[in-house]
């Protein structure tokens, strides 16, 4: 066989993944259920996901609140594309929103009683703007709501 037509076969025969839910060990399922359906907007199922438009996360009951552990903060690293060394916090999920709509978010959380670990801020690295916002759950559990865009000035 030829490469070109090995290349199309070894394409054809290569299985696609679907989208990834983060799946959380909870010490509460009933009131982590509750928090993500009262607080984030999320529908509910029995079977413990909870999704809001795109975002999607599985809810399983711990066996012992031991077995509930947040990320820790990662270690900063030099070698990513920009200036950026890593995150200064721990991050369990990344959720991309749109840059206007992370205040939208974060007030409809806040009115809400939810938990805002930590406040929007802004930084930029490379060509880019990037707006975060933390949100945290019972369990301390960070969501990372993120926006970007290209920077407009230097």
């Amino acid at each position: 066989m030829n490469e070109k037509v090995e290349e199309i076969h070894t394409e054809k025969q290569r299985g696609k993944f679907g989208g990834s839910f983060p799946v959380r060990l909870v010490s509460d399922f009933k009131k982590s259920q509750e928090y993500y359906r009262d607080v984030l907007g999320c529908e509910i199922s029995d079977w413990g996901h909870i999704t809001r438009d795109d975002m999607t996360i599985i809810l399983q009951q711990a066996v012992s609140p031991d077995d509930v552990r947040p990320n820790a903060v990662s270690k900063k690293r030099s070698d990513y594309p920009t200036e950026w060394e890593g995150p200064d916090h721990g991050w369990d999920s990344f959720v991309h929103v749109e840059w206007d709509d992370l205040d939208l978010i974060v007030e409809e959380v806040r009115s809400k009683g939810g938990i805002i670990a930590v406040e929007p801020f802004v930084l930029s690295h490379g060509e880019w703007d990037f707006r975060n916002a933390h949100l945290s759950d019972p369990d301390g559990y960070t969501i990372v709501l993120g926006g970007m865009r290209e920077r407009t000035s230097a």
